[in-house]
């Protein structure tokens, strides 16, 4: 029994020493959440057994947790570099056929085609306003394409002179003539348990039953926090934390290997005893 014991023990050594070796790995990945391995005891007797005479029997994975954590912001003064603070995520649109929603707090984005696009080329989604910036829909169909115009509608003469993002996230183009056109505020996902989101990888998450569906809103409501432009945000990963544990883990690995190899020493022993 000892030798399974300690390779459950080993088992959960190894994968606590995968993931912190993720979490190290994405030091440098704008938008990245670091996740923690959560382990539990097993244990097991029979409804007439006296507990207290009863060892345990290992341990087991009940999980791998996302930090959801708020990273450090680095300045990059490039408009459509885009930090959330606060806990909401980007809304950002697949290419078709499929045109599925996924969640990022990943905000480099580029201009692609016309479109503002992130690194995995998904489109930035904005929700429609009225003539005083207010968001008049904020359901899924009302979601659109962030597309950057390149002059005044009705007028192809006036080119496109500026574009805008608010700390509410209201984009505003500014023509050349001078004149101002608000194309819509950036949409913004929040999640009733946002820890239990489905990663995809390249920071991005999609919904799951146990994380329940989106509440989309625009920045500046409730919990979602404010939008920084000419900024991004940084993994959430403290280098320093994460190498301790990756000695803690390290000596876990150690310890359940010895235990493995008495276990071993006492059975030969035993087994030599007839000799």
């Amino acid at each position: 029994m000892s030798f399974y014991t300690s390779l459950s023990g080993l088992k959960a050594a190894q994968t606590d020493l995968s993931v912190i070796s993720n979490n190290v790995a994405n030091v440098g990945s704008a938008g990245f959440k670091k996740s923690r391995a959560v382990f539990g005891d097993l244990f097991a007797s029979s409804p007439t057994q006296a507990t207290k005479m009863i060892a345990g029997q290992g341990t087991r994975l009940n999980g791998i947790t996302q930090q959801f954590t708020q990273g450090t912001l680095e300045a990059t003064d490039k408009t459509l570099d885009l930090a959330v603070a606060g806990e909401g995520m980007f809304v950002v649109r697949g290419n078709p056929p499929r045109s599925e929603l996924s969640y990022t707090r990943n905000g480099a984005f580029n201009v692609i085609d016309g479109k503002v696009t992130d690194t995995i080329g998904s489109t930035l989604q904005l929700l429609p306003v009225d003539a005083n910036g207010a968001v008049t829909s904020h359901t899924m169909a009302a979601l659109t394409d962030f597309v950057m115009p390149t002059s005044k509608p009705g007028d192809p003469n006036v080119g496109l002179s500026n574009i805008s993002i608010g700390d509410d996230g209201l984009v505003t183009a500014t023509y050349s003539d001078g004149s101002n056109e608000m194309l819509g505020k950036v949409a913004m996902a929040g999640f009733t348990a946002q820890e239990a989101l489905r990663p995809i990888g390249d920071a991005h998450w999609q919904s799951s039953g146990d994380s329940g569906p989106p509440a989309i809103n625009a920045a500046q409501t409730g919990a979602l926090g404010s939008i920084r432009s000419g900024a991004i945000e940084r993994a959430n990963v403290d280098i320093t934390e994460e190498l301790v544990a990756l000695i803690g883990a390290q000596r876990n690995f150690q310890a359940n290997a010895k235990a493995i190899e008495t276990a071993s020493a006492m059975t030969t022993t035993i087994i030599n005893l007839r000799a």
